[in-house]
């Protein structure tokens, strides 16, 4: 428990995240799509992000664009239960903030309600309008650029970004007007690390690396892929600390075997009638016999 005592107890928010830039100091986020998870993370983080790559690691798709708001909300409002002290960050799925401003402001607004801190987006340039939208409505904004997974199709894979001039200057430029159109940090995912440095350095505002190098303000990687729960290909920039699910697997296996040996339960773990009771029951009979 000695790595979590290192953890601030007080709640984290947007203004601190600015000034730990400042300060060099490192920040840590993970997701949670359920109470277990958030009560686990929330001790040892800075930010809870509830992404939408729940589709991937719980539901079961391929990709993360079958992930609709109702899914989000479900697991949004399961993790607010556990009213985390890190700072609670909603991703928006595919197709709420793409239609117009006022379907954004009361998709975004609706996770604020539920008890998010913040929301973030995918996309550059082309995301600044509706980020001052939202912005302007005081629903804080978390950017996202380089390996967007809502942009699978258009990428034809999930293949790391920025590799030539044209696509590194334009990621740049991006970042700065995600910046400028009022987005308090950045994820930075599936970029070259130079080019990850050369954003971070230029911001004033964190970015949250993964697969981006060791540059950035500070690093977020899914809670499943750090502890080994999935059994899916695992990316290079993954590094797993447990090997999470043959560990649990095995452990539920010698449960298995308890019951079916007769193992389990013991009487320790089972309830006992009170005293003078056991008589009754060992005598009663069926008042209608058939």
């Amino acid at each position: 428990m000695s790595h979590i005592s290192d953890a601030p107890v007080e709640r984290v928010t947007i203004p601190m995240l600015q000034r730990w830039k400042g300060e060099g100091r490192r920040v840590v986020m993970t997701t949670a799509y359920d109470a277990v998870t958030a009560r686990i993370a929330d001790p040892v983080v800075d930010i809870i992000l509830v992404g939408d790559s729940v589709g991937n690691v719980c539901l079961g798709f391929d990709n993360t664009l079958p992930v609709s708001m109702a899914m989000m909300n479900h697991h949004l409002e399961a993790v607010a239960r556990t009213k985390p002290r890190a700072l609670f960050v909603a991703d928006m799925p595919f197709l709420s903030f793409h239609l117009s401003p006022e379907e954004t402001i009361r998709n975004a607004g609706g996770f604020l309600q539920r008890g998010a801190d913040a929301v973030k987006l995918e996309g550059g340039a082309k995301r600044a309008e509706i980020v001052r939208a939202l912005v302007d409505c005081e629903i804080p904004v978390m950017g996202h650029l380089g390996l967007t997974p809502q942009s699978v199709n258009v990428m034809g894979g999930f293949k790391v970004q920025g590799r030539n001039a044209d696509n590194a200057l334009r990621l740049l430029d991006d970042a700065h007007c995600l910046q400028e159109a009022g987005c308090f940090a950045l994820v930075l995912e599936g970029i070259p690390a130079e080019l990850a440095a050369r954003a971070t350095k230029s911001l004033t505002i964190p970015t949250m690396g993964i697969g981006a190098g060791p540059s950035c303000s500070g690093q977020v990687l899914v809670f499943h892929d750090v502890l080994g729960l999935t059994e899916s290909h695992r990316p290079k920039f993954v590094r797993t600390y447990v090997e999470g699910f043959p560990l649990l697997q095995e452990a539920l296996s010698r449960w298995a075997a308890d019951v079916r040996n007769g193992a389990f339960p013991t009487p320790q773990e089972s309830y006992r009638l009170p005293e003078g009771l056991s008589d009754a029951i060992a005598n009663w009979a069926p008042s209608n016999p058939t």
